[in-house]
């Protein structure tokens, strides 16, 4: 099987003294911010509060593809809320802040309150408030319940303005996701180290590449983004396209389910997204709603792509600036459904099965193919040629299995206890 072996973004952690220092927290997916109501002591006409939790992250703290809120040209002390209708546990947030380099600055300061029920008051055991450009500033504190959260922000000399503001139940730079550590078992070290081993010496970017599934989440901070690329002739319906969606979800969702909870992972659910299909024929999408971006005859490798200025594989800086409909309409990988083909083919930029195969599997519980496939997005190795001491058939072992087993769940579980460090956690 064809496949190309790709790795991940440093992140290390921040120590001081001891004490993990709040980073920028892991994801959309435990973001409480998204189902609060905002509101503002100010709003510049031409910017909108609703910018400051719709979950969009900037680029730059310049970023102007995206709705922004900002104060120009008031200054002083300005404040964004955050209100929810019940209470909310509370004990982290992030907030990343709008400098236009004019009339729009980094605060001079800022802090967090809570609501008490009668009057605002500052978050008790505050980490710290940093101040820095391009990048989310993050806080833990003493958990509070509340139903108010209120940003107060200090000008400069110049406006204030922010991108996004998110809030959690967890703390930020402590690996939320369990406390399960490094437990495989005891027949299952030996094989494991030799995998490990083999990989090391085999791959010589291993440490260096950037663009693993591990990136692709991470830089998503929990999520997954897809592109169909449909290189087949056969018509395609709505009900066919939701399966095709759900079936890819169900598939993707068992190798997360392998590390949830486990030793320090901070996600218990990674949600898949399709954004977008790619076809040689619009004709043969048969229908006609916007729930997806369609790509008509974007030819390349001989088969429709989703456009490139929206794919990761493309732009693996993180950012798309040239991408229709902005960054949220990125994809981080395709599934590349090929008429006829037998077996599959993965990496980073996605996999590649037959879709024949695909469609004709879309209820089976386990896509044996693309599951494999999937594996090797995320780092994992083929065993053409040797099988590790003691192990006998398992999924990455092509043919050997069609599901994931003990084995493999264990090693997808190693390549996160090596590279954990990279992600602070």
């Amino acid at each position: 099987m064809l496949r190309k072996l790709l790795v991940p973004v440093a992140a290390l952690a921040l120590l001081a003294g001891g004490v993990t220092v709040a980073e920028a927290a892991p994801g959309q997916s435990d973001n409480l911010a998204r189902s609060a109501t905002a509101t503002a002591s100010y709003t510049s006409p031409w910017e909108s509060i609703a910018a400051v939790n719709d979950g969009i992250d900037p680029a730059t703290s310049n970023d102007t593809a995206n709705r922004r809120w900002g104060t120009w040209p008031n200054t002083g002390e300005q404040w964004v809320l955050l209100t929810w209708s019940a209470a909310q546990s509370l004990r982290a947030a992030d907030v990343y802040f709008f400098d236009d380099n004019g009339g729009v600055r980094i605060p001079a300061s800022w802090r967090l309150q809570s609501w008490n029920g009668s009057s605002y008051v500052d978050v008790v055991g505050a980490s710290g408030y940093p101040t820095a450009v391009n990048q989310y500033n993050a806080v833990n504190f003493t958990p509070v319940s509340t139903s108010r959260l209120r940003l107060v922000l200090q000008s400069g000399a110049a406006s204030v303005g922010v991108l996004e503001l998110r809030a959690y139940t967890t703390a930020i730079g402590t690996g939320g996701g369990g406390t399960t550590g490094w437990t495989p078992p005891a027949n299952l070290v030996a094989p494991l180290n030799q995998v490990w081993q083999h990989v090391e010496s085999t791959y010589s970017n291993l440490y260096g590449f950037r663009n693993y599934g591990w990136d692709q989440v991470f830089a998503n901070r929990g999520s997954i983004n897809y592109c169909v690329r449909w290189d087949s002739s056969a018509p395609v319906s709505a009900a066919l396209r939701d399966q095709i969606h759900a079936s890819l979800a169900r598939q993707f969702k068992k190798w997360m389910d392998v590390m949830a909870g486990h030793n320090g992972w901070p996600y218990q659910s990674v949600p898949l997204k399709v954004v977008g299909w790619a076809v040689r024929d619009r004709a043969t999408l048969q229908w006609s709603d916007s729930s997806v971006d369609v790509y008509v005859n974007n030819i390349r490798e001989n088969a429709p792509q989703c456009s490139e200025p929206c794919g990761r594989f493309f732009n693996q800086s993180g950012n798309y600036p040239n991408c229709p409909g902005g960054a949220s309409h990125h994809y981080d990988m395709s599934l590349w459904l090929t008429a006829g083909m037998n077996g599959g083919a993965g990496g980073d930029w996605g996999q590649r099965v037959g879709s024949e195969y695909f469609v004709g599997a879309l209820n089976s519980d386990n896509i044996h193919i693309l599951l494999h496939e999937i594996g090797h997005s995320f780092g994992l190795d083929d065993f053409y040629d040797w099988t590790p001491t003691g192990v006998g058939g398992f999924l990455m072992k092509a043919g050997s299995a069609s599901q994931i087993t003990e084995f493999d769940a264990w090693m997808l579980r190693d390549w996160w206890r090596h590279l954990k460090d990279r992600y602070g956690y």
